[in-house]
């Protein structure tokens, strides 16, 4: 009598826990199609590997469009907790480098190669050598140093004792011609010489800027710094506003997850689902065990 009374739920238990166990596992398996005489067997391939591609599209368009959107991604970059993370950031990089005694070169050597850091200091220089040179040779360059030269040498006779015989007077009369003259060897000497002068002065003082450690770059420049970090972060701010919906769609997020999903071979997706869902698919096991012994219990009743 007790056999009959147990049978019927622990059969139900049996049979709910194993038909909810295969249906997990047919939502994977099997992987491909599978042919008896010619034709395909009923449920083969298992669910998603025969939806995967339109599974994969489904769930790229939901991430792109609910979790990863442009009010999503902006609300959460530019939240207070995430600029000040960034603050942090800049000032623990501004503070390691007051300590940092590597000089410009090697601490750009961890970003760039040798070859690379050669060839921007070339560019760099070359570009601010030529800019000096079209200063240079500007003809009001040598006006002015002529202008300049010849009051100084008027004020200083004034001042000595040719002053006292009045040669300043008799210079402030000649130093017209004086000046033009002047100007025009100074122009052409600028003319002759700036491509050489400004390439010396300008990549001399590129090997001495390149030799200095960081620390004494970063030394005594503290409000400078502090200016930098709110520079930055105001740049950090304008591009997450202004160019974070160019930046998603040159992204295309959507098709990113989509081919990533598309490329996984359907093991990896399957252990990808089991360890973030293992607890939830056993959960449904159980709950068919549970349903199973409930419709057996009732059946042994109904059958008494």
């Amino acid at each position: 009598m007790f056999l009959q009374y147990i049978s019927g739920p622990v059969l139900g238990a049996v049979i709910g826990y194993i038909t909810n166990d295969i249906a997990i596992r047919m939502l994977f398996r099997p992987r491909s199609a599978k042919y008896i005489f010619g034709k395909r067997v009923p449920f083969t391939p298992g669910i998603i590997p025969k939806e995967k591609n339109r599974i994969a599209g489904a769930i790229g368009g939901a991430i792109s469009e609910n979790l990863m959107n442009k009010e999503v991604l902006e609300k959460t970059l530019l939240s207070d907790e995430m600029l000040e993370k960034l603050r942090n950031a800049v000032d623990e990089f501004f503070y390691a480098q007051l300590h940092n005694e590597e000089t410009l070169e090697q601490f750009a050597s961890h970003y760039l190669t040798a070859d690379e850091i050669s060839a921007m200091r070339e560019s760099t220089c070359d570009e601010i050598a030529k800019l000096i040179t079209a200063k240079l040779r500007d003809k009001a360059i040598g006006a002015n140093i002529a202008h300049a030269a010849t009051q100084h040498v008027i004020e200083k006779t004034r001042s000595s004792v040719a002053g006292k015989i009045k040669a300043d007077r008799l210079l402030e009369v000649i130093a017209s011609p004086i000046e033009s003259k002047l100007a025009q060897h100074i122009n052409e000497v600028l003319k002759e010489q700036a491509p050489s002068m400004s390439t010396r002065i300008v990549y001399t003082e590129a090997e001495k800027l390149m030799s200095m450690p960081m620390c004494e770059l970063f030394k005594g420049h503290e409000q400078q710094l502090e200016q930098a970090r709110e520079g930055i972060v105001s740049v950090y701010r304008t591009i997450i506003s202004e160019h974070l919906p160019r930046i998603l769609e040159s992204i295309n997020i959507s098709k990113i997850v989509e081919s990533r999903i598309q490329e996984m071979d359907m093991e990896e997706v399957e252990k990808i689902i089991f360890s973030v869902m293992h607890k939830e698919l056993r959960a449904i096991v159980w709950l068919g065990a549970l349903l199973g012994s409930i419709m057996g219990t009732i059946m042994t009743f109904i059958n008494i």
